[in-house]
């Protein structure tokens, strides 16, 4: 009993999670542009592109910097935090759809010669705001769940391998919702067309983000050190040298 109680005293405590306070102008200024990217991407979204025989569409190359401002808010402010950014950019971008609608829907001046090129650039394709809210809801909270599940486990260290695993799992999830719902909306018909679309999706996200890893990993490190109230609780080691 005796060699148990001291086997079980002498035990390393695990690492906590230090988290944030969302209190500061900094976690509101990558809201804001986190917000901004993905109303964006949802505007380029409805517009086919292929490279070759690359089929993605013209937000391609926005949508995985929200998932990056996405970690850097779930790793230096925590779950709660996240989700409550995660849900207002959520509803920002569905009222920009809301008001590019009203724009359309007002009565054009007679001089006015650009209503449809308005309506073909803003005019909101409801199943591709779906698709694209939809997936951004279930990728992002997946996300930082992922990834806040692991620090709790871990503490600061393996920063770099926690980015990866909840980038590949929100990355999996939001991908094949999006493309489920809005295949049909840009033309793609087959299943090998459609099955391209998601792995190419899938692929290029996951990849861009797993390059951005360093950079993501800098800017991390550069909001631990400026976050009053995270500087308060520990100093900043995130196994990252």
């Amino acid at each position: 009993m005796g060699e148990n109680t001291a086997s079980t005293t002498q035990r390393p405590k695990a690492p906590r999670a230090i988290f944030a306070s969302a209190g500061s102008p900094y976690f509101s200024t990558v809201l804001a542009l986190m917000a901004v990217v993905v109303i964006l991407s949802n505007v380029g979204a409805a517009k086919g592109v292929t490279f070759g025989p690359i089929v993605t569409d013209g937000g391609f190359f926005l949508f995985p910097l929200a998932y990056i401002l996405g970690d850097v808010i779930s790793e230096v402010y925590g779950f709660k935090v996240a989700r409550r950014a995660i849900i207002t950019t959520f509803a920002l971008a569905a009222f920009s759809t809301l008001c590019f609608w009203i724009m359309i829907q007002l009565p054009a001046a007679e001089w006015y010669d650009g209503q449809e090129a308005l309506e073909r650039t803003l005019g909101p394709v409801w199943l591709i705001v779906l698709a694209s809210l939809l997936g951004f809801l279930v990728g992002q909270t997946l996300n930082s769940w992922v990834l806040v599940k692991m620090k709790e486990r871990f503490g600061e260290r393996g920063l770099v391998g926690r980015l990866m695993s909840s980038t590949g799992v929100g990355e999996f999830a939001d991908t094949l919702i999006f493309c489920s719902i809005a295949a049909t909306v840009i033309g793609i018909t087959d299943i090998p067309t459609f099955i391209n679309y998601v792995v190419v999706g899938f692929v290029y996200k996951t990849a861009v983000e797993f390059l951005f890893v360093p950079v993501t990993t800098l800017v991390i490190r550069w909001f631990k050190r400026r976050e009053p109230s995270y500087e308060l609780h520990a100093p900043v080691s995130d196994g990252v040298a």
